[in-house]
Order: structure tokens, then C-alpha cells, then sequence
């Protein structure tokens, strides 16, 4: 398993979450987050990046995961208020 992640891998999660989108009602998991691996194209939900690691590791994968927080263009924002 490479460890290594590269934006290629990036490319690739965010192409993977854009189809995903297109073909499935997520409107029930809006604020949740989607852990997507690009090797293989697996999608894990949760409430947190923590718990979509943990449904992953429970299908006996572990390995590198994209987070996008269903429903927003970004999965956390750095910085104070405004």
C-alpha cells in the first residue's frame, strides 16, 4: 500500500465524489463526511472523518482517505471569523 499522496490522488477523489453526486440522493447526509479513496473508488460516510476511517477499517481497508463534507465545496475552513 503507498502512503505516499499526490495531487493526482486529489484529482482523481474529487472526479470520483462529482460522479458520486450525480448518481446518488445524498440530501439525508448533508453536513456529514465522505471519506472517498481514489485507488478504488470506495466512498465511506460519517459524521466525522474519524468515523468514516472507522467504517473503512471495519471493511478491512486502511489506506489514505480525501474528506469532502457532503453539501459544501470545502471540508473545513482554517481562520477566524469574520
Amino acid at each position: 500500500m503507498s502512503t505516499t499522496w499526490s495531487d493526482l490522488d486529489t484529482a482523481e477523489a474529487k472526479r470520483i465524489w462529482r460522479e458520486y453526486q450525480e448518481t446518488h440522493d445524498l440530501s439525508q447526509h448533508h453536513g456529514r463526511t465522505a471519506g472517498i479513496d481514489p485507488a478504488s473508488g470506495r466512498i465511506w460516510l460519517g459524521d466525522s472523518a474519524v468515523e468514516a476511517v472507522r467504517e473503512m477499517r471495519t471493511d478491512g481497508i486502511d489506506r489514505p482517505l480525501f474528506f469532502v463534507r457532503v453539501g459544501y465545496s470545502h471540508y473545513l475552513r482554517k481562520g477566524g471569523r469574520r
